[in-house]
């Protein structure tokens, strides 16, 4: 799998409207759902967890990252290509993006659907924690 391979699979999901829990390419997908099926979509092993509020707190989306075993933490420094970004709006971080070099690719409630844009200097500063899928070449 390549970072490529990961951001494929992400933009075949654009345009998918956005809906709390969704995990349906096409139909409804909010931004957990878009990760998951990504990772799906490439065979990595995953744990979905549903059932979570509209803004996970306490640290939740954070824990839940931490115990995918086809996830690991990388620094924030070494940010690339295909790496999952997480992000938050207020106190904890509540969202999830896919980084393709300059920009970012989400399931955002915002726009109401999954979408690709720069990602700028306030995308930047929402960032709190960048993931890898295990396995990347």
């Amino acid at each position: 799998m390549t970072a490529d391979d990961i951001i494929a699979a992400a933009r075949a999901c654009l345009g998918t409207p956005f809906r709390h829990q969704g995990r349906i390419p096409g139909t409804a997908l909010d931004c957990a759902g878009l990760a998951i099926t990504v990772a799906q979509s490439l065979g990595v092993d995953t744990i979905d967890r549903q059932g979570y509020g509209t803004s996970p707190h306490n640290g939740q989306l954070k824990h839940t990252l931490d115990e995918q075993p086809g996830l690991m933490q990388v620094e924030n420094d070494e940010l690339a290509p295909g790496d999952l970004l997480l992000m938050r709006f207020g106190r904890d971080p509540q969202h999830l993006a896919i980084f393709t070099g300059q920009n970012i690719i989400h399931s955002y409630e915002a726009v109401g659907i999954a979408c690709e844009h720069r990602l700028s200097e306030i995308w930047q500063r929402r960032s709190v924690a960048v993931y890898r899928f295990r396995g990347v070449a």
